[in-house]
């Protein structure tokens, strides 16, 4: 399995892509991960080393699942991928996701400063719909309908058994 997901921010990715990378053991590679500066919000790394790093993945590894917003950077892995997974519940459940989110201690320094920046990612996934930038739907649509192979969009929430 070499499974690539992508959608807005609350969509379920990376709850989505955790529990499918510890069902079948497999790396898992948040494309946050790669494209922010370590401890830094909002601080994007160099695209040339962002690119090796995932490209670095992709060649060390035979089997993982890659997820993130990045449509410029998952239209770069598909061509590796078995299967392409949009995820895109609507807007009212990728905001709902968010307020529930659990910290994420990779990205901010406390629960407090992940609060505070809820407003602004919130505005930010009230955008995805408007915006043409490579992390929007638009874009995430084109990469979704141009990719030749195995493919599925989900506008319900998905189990790690619903892709077995």
């Amino acid at each position: 399995m070499k499974l690539l997901i992508l959608g807005n921010s609350g969509s379920g990715k990376s709850t989505l892509a955790k529990a499918v990378a510890e069902r079948h053991c497999l790396p898992h590679l948040d494309l946050d991960g790669i494209v922010w500066e370590p401890e830094q919000v909002a601080v994007p790394r160099a695209p040339e080393a962002v690119r090796a790093d995932l490209d670095a993945f992709i060649a060390t590894h035979p089997r993982w699942v890659i997820e993130g917003c990045y449509g410029e950077l998952i239209e770069r892995a598909a061509p590796a991928s078995t299967e392409l997974l949009f995820l895109n519940p609507g807007l009212d459940a990728c905001l709902a996701n968010n307020r529930r989110r659990p910290w994420e201690p990779h990205k901010y320094a406390s629960p407090e400063a992940q609060d505070a920046m809820l407003d602004t990612l919130q505005a930010w996934v009230e955008g995805y719909y408007s915006r043409d930038d490579a992390w929007s739907l638009a874009a995430h649509r084109r990469v979704f309908d141009r990719h030749p192979g195995r493919k599925r969009e989900a506008t319900l929430a998905l189990t790690p058994a619903d892709l077995d």
